[in-house]
Parts: C-alpha cells; structure tokens; sequence
C-alpha cells in the first residue's frame, strides 16, 4: 500500500470540497486494521493514544521524533485510508519543523498536524499548557508550509491558545495561520457551540473539531457539526477508550473467573482477527514454497 500521492490528493480534495468527515483515532497497529477496515475516509495517529501505547506514558512531550515518525510510517504503509498524523510542535525549531514535515512526507502521512505549544507539550484538554509567541507560531506554520514537496500534503494547523488565553487570542492565531497558508484550521478546546461558531467565522479554511470524550469540548450530534460548517470532527481517543473498558472488565472478569469460558465480556473472533493480522498470507507462502 504505497499509493501515497492518491490518498493525499483524495483528502485534499474532499476537505477543499468541505466535504464533512469524521474521523477516528488510531494508536496502534491493531486500531489502526480495524479502523480502516471500518472504511473511514481518513484516520488520525492520536499523539496521546501513540505515546500511551508506545510507551505507557502521558501526553506530555515525551515522545521524541523519531518514535513518531516511525510509528507514522508503520501505520500509512498498514492502511488503506489517508493518514493525519500528529507532530506535536515539530520537535525543536525552526529547521526541526522543516526536517519533520520532509520526514513525515517520506513516511506516507496525507497530513501533518503542528500546534502552537512551548516545549514541553501538554495534551490539549489537560491544564497546564503555554503557547509561544503568535510570531514564532506563525512561522512555524510558514516554514511547514514551504516544506513540503506537494500543495497536496495538508498543513493542519493548530493553536492551544484558548485556555492560556482566551478566546480572542485563539481566534486571532486562527487567522493568522489561514494567511500563513495553512491548509486546516484546529482551535483546541473550545468550550461551547458559541466558541465554534467563533472559530467558523474567522477562516476561510476547512476547521477541524477535536472532539475529546470526557474532554473540554461539547461532542456535537454530526448532524449539528454539518450544520454549523465543521468539515473535520476528529475523534481521536474513541478507539482507546473503548479498548481500555474492553480489556479492564475482560481482565477483571478473568481474575475474578479465572476462565474465559462463558465471559461476560464479548471476544473478537480468534480466526477472524489473526485473518485480520494477515495469517492467510502467510499461509499462501508457505503452500507454494513448500518442499
């Protein structure tokens, strides 16, 4: 699966369209099989789903650059859909940003997320975040921009601003980083439908919603998202929530039983899943290479 400029031209084309999209987030490469196969137009490599699974870990800056961009590149080449993939703040400067974008380019990702945070980084709906200067976060995006080999890697860019401070200064980086060139425009955490609205009024670029379960954000009914003019409502820790309830009560119950037979939890299939995995493949080679 190495038709990378496809999907990239197919995702720019649907956002450009505004076309409405939801997408979910992936964090491994078992959400990231099950994901595709569910047929969603694009996926989303979660920054803190992939640093919790990789290294158990909070979202806080600790990943470095490699272990993301690797681990993008496992999932673009393990999927069919487009992949947005999280790169945090670039890991560094300036010239970081560039070799990121370029990095992540080469890895397969549709596009690239940047945000506007200081270093260390903190997960978007936790407390504790600052933001650099609206300046250097518009150079970010400009450097991002002018990285990148083709118009059709999208630049998906994002400001924490509203929780440091305020709503103004979300909206103002919002528009500077529309006229930064900026292909989509991501305010994180606001905290009412009336702050959406907000941010829909200040681009003219697609706006992509982070919808956080248990998060700061209201999760809208998609019919309303569509309403109000979001074309992206990301998803991004529904897959790891629900598979972390899964595998809490499947294992509370095992302790407790000390059986799988007859659980109250549901079991994936064995045979459908290790088909999933790629077994039949496997198994192909081995029947025509035999001796």
């Amino acid at each position: 699966m190495t038709d990378f400029a496809a999907r990239r031209a197919a995702l720019a084309a649907r956002l450009r369209a505004r076309e409405f999209t939801v997408v979910p987030g992936i964090f491994d490469m078992i959400s990231a099989k099950i994901a595709d196969r569910a047929g969603f137009p694009a996926l989303y490599m979660t920054g803190y789903g992939t640093v919790a699974s990789l290294l158990g870990l909070p979202d806080a800056g600790l990943a470095t650059y490699t272990e993301m961009v690797e681990r993008a590149g496992r999932f673009a080449h393990g999927i069919a859909a487009p992949l947005i993939a999280d790169a945090d703040t670039g890991y560094g400067g300036l010239l970081n940003i560039r070799h990121t974008v370029r990095g992540y380019e080469a890895a397969g990702v549709a596009a690239i997320q940047l945000e506007d945070q200081e270093f260390p980084k903190k997960c978007g709906h936790t407390p504790g975040k600052r933001v650099v200067p609206l300046k250097e976060a518009v150079r970010r995006i400009e450097v991002a921009v002018d990285s990148r080999s083709s118009a059709d890697l999208l630049i998906v860019a994002r400001t924490d601003a509203r929780a440091p401070l305020g709503l103004d200064e979300a909206l103002r980086r919002a528009e500077a980083f529309d006229r930064a060139g900026a292909d989509v425009i991501f305010v994180e955490a606001p905290e009412s439908e009336a702050e959406i609205e907000a941010v829909l009024r200040v681009t003219s670029k697609p706006v992509l919603l982070n919808l956080v379960e248990g998060g700061t954000t209201p999760v809208l009914a998609p019919e309303r998202l569509r309403a109000l003019g979001v074309t992206v409502a990301l998803h991004p820790t529904a897959g790891f929530l629900a598979a972390a309830e899964a595998m809490r009560r499947g294992y509370a119950a095992l302790r407790e039983r000390g059986t799988t037979l007859h659980s109250p939890v549901p079991l994936h299939d064995f045979r459908a899943f290790s088909e999933m995995m790629g077994f039949p493949e496997v198994w192909a080679f081995d029947a025509r290479w035999a001796e």
